[in-house]
């Protein structure tokens, strides 16, 4: 069945039901590869799909035009999961030019080699199909230096490459076609697996969009629902995410060797809940780090607990640390606490990560040895203390 978007523009991509991992992230709905088919006197694709789809994303093609009268490919980023495709469709079709930016056509020779046949565009470039124009708007790491999204100013359109998009296999195409939950929950794990470090340059691509007065009633985006009821939505969504808006929520993230550290984390859950903070538990082993970003995105408060074990964080702790470093979360609060037989090291070591985040660390920490006591309980229900009055103080 053809998918269309606007007059003589198709949906033309793959469908991976069976992905589950991506970068190291649980895909648990799977993901789709969008490309994009503009029949007008030029025949253009936007976007590649992953290499094993090829056979499906030609049979899609092949459906709508013969492929062999597409005249140009747009690549706005180079990932093999968009790329990866390239060559074999040069490969059939030699006669077509592709469009990237000038780093895209560096990174593309690396991956492929120098036989493809690639010409260079820029921010303000554009290119004339016919009826249609495509207009090319650079977005250098949002999420690759490469990157870049193609506008096409007569449809509204914004083919947004890796922006707005999220990982969702399904069957329909669009966001008046699926579960509304179900799509916000999966771009907002999408923004908070690969995109928060670039906050800063997503806010100023969003006043970049403002600046050109770029009218949109579609986004087309490469991974996902394409969004065609409420487009707003996510470009707000984007907006308060990036400007890390967040609820009066605090998660208390941790691991435990005897149930000591759980202990402690049940201890601070419980204090701030009373005091009418929402509060969440999250053990590591049972909670993969990358459902747990999706929380920290909206969160204020994060609480970090571990036992120490060989003199240093246990080892999930400090897995989601490393996890957690890389995609530099800002605007939250801070503490660790963990429990120890006789050395103690892991709430410092926590500490020292979470200024290394440049998160604002509200407390020293609390440790207790062997099972918290109540004088380490006490030093507990002061630390959600702290939290609760942090998160009440903070304006946004």
């Amino acid at each position: 069945m053809k998918v269309q978007l606007k007059n003589s523009v198709y949906w033309v991509g793959a469908i991976d039901w069976n992905l589950r991992d991506f970068h190291g992230y649980i895909t648990g709905r799977g993901a789709t590869y969008n490309s994009y088919l503009i029949v007008d006197e030029k025949i253009t694709l936007v976007d590649g799909v992953k290499k094993p789809f090829v056979g499906e994303w030609l049979g899609r093609i092949k459906q709508i035009v013969d492929p062999g009268k597409i005249d140009y490919l747009i690549c706005n980023h180079i990932e093999p999961d968009h790329s990866g495709s390239l060559p074999e469709f040069v490969k059939q079709f030699p006669e077509v030019k592709i469009f990237s930016t000038k780093m895209a056509r560096a990174g593309l020779a690396k991956y492929y080699g120098s036989g493809l046949p690639v010409e260079t565009v820029k921010t303000g470039d554009t290119l004339k199909l016919g009826r249609k124009t495509l207009h090319f708007l650079e977005i250098p790491m949002v999420h690759w230096p490469d990157s870049m999204v193609t506008y096409i100013p007569e449809d509204k359109l914004l083919l947004s490459n890796d922006a707005f998009g999220q990982h969702l296999a399904s069957t329909g195409r669009f966001d008046d076609e699926a579960d509304q939950e179900e799509i916000m929950f999966e771009a907002q794990k999408y923004y908070a697996n690969l995109l928060i470090h670039l906050s800063p340059l997503i806010q100023t691509i969003l006043k970049k969009i403002s600046e050109l007065k770029l009218e949109i009633d579609m986004i087309a985006p490469s991974h996902g629902i394409i969004w065609r009821k409420d487009p707003g939505k996510i470009i707000q969504a984007y907006n308060d995410w990036s400007l890390f808006k967040a609820k009066d929520k605090v998660i208390v993230i941790y691991d435990t060797m005897w149930k000591s550290t759980e202990k402690m984390a049940n201890t601070l859950v419980h204090a701030i809940a009373n005091s009418g903070i929402a509060a969440k538990p999250l053990k590591l082993r049972e909670n993969h780090r990358s459902d747990i970003m999706m929380e920290v995105l909206d969160s204020k408060g994060i609480l970090i607990g571990s036992p120490t074990l060989h003199r240093n964080i246990f080892p999930t702790v400090a897995d989601f640390l490393c996890y957690l470093k890389g995609l530099k979360p800002q605007k939250k609060f801070a503490a660790a606490f963990g429990s120890y037989g006789w050395s103690g090291e892991a709430v410092n070591n926590i500490i020292d990560m979470l200024h290394e985040v440049q998160l604002d660390v509200i407390d020293p920490g609390v440790k207790a040895r062997y099972v918290p006591d109540d004088s380490e309980n006490s030093q507990l229900l002061s630390l959600a203390e702290k939290m609760v009055s942090k998160i009440r103080d903070k304006k946004e």
